[in-house]
């Protein structure tokens, strides 16, 4: 049921509607439960993504730029939206589709290895007592 979606995902238009379009869609490609691995490397992400956040948000960064491996694109994602993905996989192992973010200012997303490299920095830092900035 489309009411156990994760919190930063938009409402659906169509819930509770037996007139779905969507509904079908359901029935040809459902979710697989993940596997303990596949778990376990979501909830780390999440735990990972929680740590970039923290860190990057003040810094202006609105969130993760990745690159599309079906289409050769940049896709920019707010925080909120990789948490909500993140979670619905844990739910039920798929990702909802969304919107793309609405005219996207590349130099306001990073990567996830920049994101790696910079809580590794400020770690490093931080344990030689020294403050850490962008």
């Amino acid at each position: 049921m489309r009411d156990s979606l994760p919190p930063g995902l938009p409402p659906d238009p169509f819930a509770d509607d037996p007139n779905d379009p969507a509904a079908a869609l359901d029935a040809l490609d459902p979710g697989e439960p993940l596997d303990a691995s596949e778990r376990e490397a979501v909830e780390a992400d999440l735990a990972d993504l929680h740590v970039y956040e923290a860190l990057l948000r003040h810094q202006g960064v609105r969130g993760l730029v990745v690159n599309c491996e079906d289409c050769r694109e940049d896709h920019y994602h707010d925080w909120e939206m990789l948490r909500a993905n993140l979670l619905q996989l844990l739910v039920d192992g798929t990702v909802r589709p969304h919107e793309p973010a609405f005219d996207p200012h590349p130099d306001d997303y990073v990567t996830w290895d920049y994101c790696r490299g910079y809580a590794d920095a400020a770690m490093n830092r931080a344990l030689r007592g020294e403050e850490f900035g962008r």
